[in-house]
């Protein structure tokens, strides 16, 4: 969260609006209309539900009020507008007081595929509609209150429980695996790889596991771990998860299943 970015977010007028160029808008529009095709039949059905109720424009990017509206009313959370990036003690905060970080910047059209960052489409196509459901919310609000609390180091640990759970958790439905992570669900590449490749492991959820298990930001993930349903996150939030982050360090991390990052020549 502390790297450089090459993206500016647009800042919110007097009134609380964004004012968003037509390209802005036209990116959106084509971003949403080609993930809505899909998704079908690979999304969860809470996810879908959640975007029935926030009913994003398809032609525009929502204005964060139209958001809040939804997400307050449903189970009591709000979108905050942020920079392009924030550190983790902002990300915390801002989860432990259910508000979720929205950068108010989208993806340029040479990076439409794939980017690093997460844009408003990414926090608002991709998480948004989950924080309708209440399981979801109270997982997101918990780890929020745990990670502010946290160490430096403990905050290393919890970081990747959210990368499996919230951005690349996947879950059993109805005798199949469905999407609910944000990071997939907002990637085209990603939620056809993650679901229908033989490539990535698939473990059962063991946060313990998850807590141990590398993972880099700017691949297909080699890893997924699988719910059962999407209440037993109601579970994992109720469980000591600070204990089971000291029972991860005792244990140590898995070996990576990835190469690592090539560093660039100074």
């Amino acid at each position: 969260m502390s790297k450089t970015t090459q993206y500016v977010s647009r800042q919110s007028d007097e009134k609380g609006i964004i004012h968003w160029s037509d390209e802005d808008n036209a990116v959106w529009r084509d971003l949403v209309t080609r993930q809505l095709e899909i998704i079908q039949g690979r999304a969860c059905d809470e996810y879908m539900q959640g975007l029935e109720l926030i009913d994003l424009p398809r032609d525009r990017i929502p204005q964060l009020a139209e958001v809040n509206q939804v997400l307050e009313r449903e189970t009591g959370w709000q979108v905050a507008e942020v920079p392009a990036l924030i550190n983790f003690d902002e990300f915390f905060r801002l989860l432990a007081n259910k508000r979720f970080p929205v950068a108010t910047f989208i993806r340029t059209r040479e990076e439409f595929d794939y980017l690093q960052e997460p844009d408003i489409f990414h926090e608002i196509f991709g998480h948004c509609p989950l924080l309708t459901n209440p399981a979801f919310a109270h997982f997101t609000h918990t780890y929020g209150k745990l990670g502010y609390a946290a160490s430096k180091q403990d905050r290393v640990y919890l970081a990747r429980l959210y990368w499996f759970t919230v951005e690349f958790g996947l879950l059993r439905q109805n005798g199949d695996l469905r999407i609910y992570g944000g990071g997939i669900l907002s990637s085209p590449g990603e939620t056809l790889y993650a679901l229908e490749s033989d490539k990535p492991d698939r473990h059962e959820m063991d946060p313990v596991e998850a807590l141990r298990t590398p993972y880099r930001i700017d691949i297909m993930q080699p890893v997924y771990y699988v719910l059962d349903s999407l209440d037993e996150l109601f579970g994992i939030a109720d469980m000591d998860i600070m204990a089971l982050v000291e029972k991860a360090k005792g244990l140590g991390l898995h070996k990576p299943k990835f190469p690592p990052k090539e560093k660039m020549a100074s």
